[in-house]
């Protein structure tokens, strides 16, 4: 017998004054639902969920808890007025017996519970809100982002008793590690309808683009048997007669449906540019300590960073990320040690606390006002790698429309913040680009786009995330901040750091500091595996492993060009982009063989040894 929906949500419409935001939408929370709720930045993933949370009340239709049934949602920005602490807000509602499960989940997210609420950051308000809900355990958890602003530790502690727990949990993630771990549902909002599929997230982006296949498809079909009425009418009508009226009405009808299919929202044209070549060698770290009060942030710990090399910072919060990476760059200087910067650098920054935006100015004063951006004389148009372009023209690109362009900073969500910061700083050309928390609020088509673009980019990337996959997709380096000054350098992303550091291999050949962290020249660790052949490195390993990966990509880069290139106009149309298209094909064919023959030349030495 099945159960009855623990929330039902039946024919909703919801306006805010324009455009409709749902349209006849229906929907089920079963008991034991893990469901991800997914769907580009804007698409209305946080009003649906306040709409089953019973904030924002729908135009029509309905929304039913049946009594006795408890629902709790954490929203982005929770509203602590009128509690002292963050402690007396987490506990709001609990009785005395019950205060253990706020220091449980207040242990384990990490927050202070004393911490007034007045001098508490977004990020600390945040974890307060979810072990609000945590220690509350209602029947369904409405969680939006709930991993923003938290630190990995933190993620796998709510990973783990979301995991747990038989409650039923709808989720809004961009974390795709958290979501595939965690989800058996997705119910995807795209352009105002949600479908659902009972399967998680690891299988969502198969079912999204199939059914973008099918659509296409039908779009086609569509839009050739209105060309074939459309030749009819103009040709074929010899008479006024009924039948040929009835044609022209059932053609009037089919472009009437045309029209009113809704245009899917493309994927923001984001593209990073690197200036001149830096010099071969980008950072030289020597012997660095810093400390605040008591506090060590890094004791005796070096590293080198070559041109190209891509080098996560992971750790807990609070543990001194950014203010490492502050000294890598020179802005703040060590206690200890000395930091060398090589030539040439042009750097770009992606500062997580979006500082450089301010709340107040309208989004076309955001890029107008930028002095790199600035065209002398012109208050429409700003400079783009070097090229003025239209204010709107340049928002459009990272899928803002023309109202946003004067609406102030401060309206915007998360996602388009942290759009409106990328599109700021890939306006310009750099080749040192340093990203503070870039994935948080950010869409995984947005996200997915990103990580393609550090692929290509031609400079070096200095990255502090936690998330997981886009570690793992990015890094070729990760620096574990352990606490304690202890800083640990590991070949690779997060899941290569989390093996080693399982296999105990992050002590062996290691030369020690006065912290016991590890020295590193560039991207190279100083310990080698023991499942690694004898006479073949660490670095030579993980390279073989790594090498399919990069002789895919490329392979796939080659294809999309020479279908590109394929067009035999495309020279006389546009004879620019014919020219780098040949540049590009030619630069990924050579890197494609080289990639292959070192493959090949690993491969037979690891079959040596084996």
């Amino acid at each position: 017998m099945a159960q009855a929906p623990l929330l039902q949500l039946s024919d909703i419409s919801l306006t805010f004054g324009g455009e409709p935001v749902f349209s006849g939408l229906s929907l089920n929370v079963q008991p034991g639902d893990r469901v991800a709720l997914v769907g580009r930045n804007g698409s209305g993933k946080s009003t649906l969920m306040k709409v089953m949370a019973g904030l924002v009340e729908a135009d029509t239709g309905s929304r039913v808890v049946p009594p006795g049934i408890s629902v709790g949602y954490m929203e982005q920005d929770p509203d602590l007025a009128g509690f002292e602490t963050l402690g007396e807000f987490a506990a709001a509602g609990l009785g005395p017996a019950e205060m253990y499960l706020v220091e449980r989940a207040g242990e384990g997210l990490g927050f202070d519970p004393d911490r007034p609420v007045a001098t508490a950051s977004g990020g600390e308000r945040r974890r307060a809100a979810l072990a609000r809900l945590m220690a509350q355990d209602p029947d369904v958890l409405l969680l939006d982002e709930p991993t923003n602003h938290l630190d990995i530790t933190a993620i796998g502690w709510l990973e783990q008793e979301l995991r747990s727990t038989r409650k039923a949990f709808v989720l809004i993630s961009h974390d795709r590690r958290f979501l595939e771990v965690l989800t058996r549902a997705t119910l995807w909002i795209d352009r105002g309808a949600v479908r659902r599929q009972e399967e998680g997230f690891a299988g969502f982006e198969a079912w999204r683009d199939k059914l973008w296949a099918d659509e296409d498809d039908a779009r086609h079909k569509l839009d050739r048997k209105i060309k074939a009425e459309a030749r009819w009418a103009v040709e074929g009508i010899s008479a006024r007669r009924t039948r040929n009226q009835g044609r022209l009405r059932a053609l009037k009808d089919l472009r009437a449906e045309r029209a009113g299919q809704i245009r899917r929202q493309g994927v923001a044209a984001m593209d990073l540019a690197a200036g001149p070549s830096s010099g071969k060698k980008v950072i030289e770290a020597t012997g660095l300590t810093k400390v605040f009060g008591e506090k060590p942030i890094v004791t005796d710990f070096s590293l080198t960073v070559m041109r190209g090399d891509r080098i996560a910072f992971v750790g807990p919060n609070g543990v001194g990320k950014t203010t490492l990476i502050r000294i890598l760059m020179g802005e703040e200087a060590p206690d200890a040690g000395h930091v060398r910067l090589g030539t040439n650098l042009v750097p770009a920054l992606f500062d997580q606390t979006r500082a450089k935006l301010d709340p107040e100015t309208t989004l076309w004063e955001s890029l107008t006002g930028d002095p790199d951006m600035r065209v002398s004389g012109k208050a429409d148009q700003v400079l783009v790698r070097g090229v003025p372009k239209h204010v709107v023209g340049y928002l459009k690109e990272f899928l803002f429309d023309e109202r946003q362009a004067r609406a102030p900073v401060k309206a915007l969500s998360g996602g388009e913040k942290a759009r409106l910061l990328l599109a700021r700083i890939m306006a310009r050309e750099s080749n040192l680009l340093v990203l503070d928390e870039p994935t948080n609020d950010l869409d995984v088509e947005t996200l997915d786009l990103l990580q393609d673009l550090l692929g290509e980019y031609d400079g070096t990337v200095l990255l502090i995330s936690h998330d997981r996959d886009f570690l793992d997709r990015v890094a070729s380096t990760t620096v574990a901040m352990e606490g304690e000054g202890r800083a640990v350098v590991y070949a690779g992303g997060w899941s290569d750091y989390q093996a080693q550091k399982a296999e105990g291999m992050a002590e062996e050949d290691a030369p020690k500091g006065k912290s016991g962290s590890r020295q590193a020249r560039g991207s190279a660790p100083a310990a080698k595996p023991k499942a690694a052949a004898k006479g073949l490195s660490f670095k030579d390993k993980h390279r073989l492993e790594e090498l399919p990966r990069l002789i895919d990509r490329l392979g796939a880069e080659i294809g999309k060009l020479e279908e590109l290139m394929s067009d035999p106009q495309l020279f006389t149309r546009e004879p620019v982009k014919f020219r780098k298209a040949t540049e590009a094909l030619t630069e990924r064919q050579q890197k494609l063989a080289a990639a292959e023959e070192e493959w090949l030349d690993l491969a037979a030495r690891a079959e040596e040894q084996g």
